[in-house]
This record gives structure tokens, sequence and C-alpha cells, in this order.
């Protein structure tokens, strides 16, 4: 019995490292895609602040 529980117990802690690792990946992606997000609706501002005539050192003075 004592083999099967330390057996059980070692399997255990694989499966939460393996766990930990898998949402520490997770929160990385998580982060990647919101910095995709905002690029994008970056852009997206940026094109339409051009769009409407306001020239590019306008724009950059008003994000000072």
């Amino acid at each position: 019995m004592k083999a099967d529980l330390k057996e059980k117990k070692t399997a255990l802690k694989k499966a939460e490292k393996e766990v930990a690792s898998l949402e520490s990946k997770k929160a990385k992606a998580d982060a990647k895609a919101a910095e995709e997000t905002k690029k994008t609706e970056a852009e997206a501002v940026l094109k339409k602040l051009l769009a409407s005539g306001m020239s590019a050192d306008e724009i950059l003075e008003k994000l000072k």
C-alpha cells in the first residue's frame, strides 16, 4: 500500500507541475493576444485620423 501511495503522490506532483506550466503558457498567450488587440485598435484609430485629414505631426502632438 505504501508503494502505491508513493507512486500516486509522484504522479500527482507531476500533474501539478504540468498544470502550472500550462497555466503559465496560457497567461503568456493571453497577454500576447491582448497586446495584438491593442495594436490593431491603435492602427484603426490612426487610419481613421489620417483619413479625416489630420496630419501625422498633428497626431503625434496629440499623443504627447
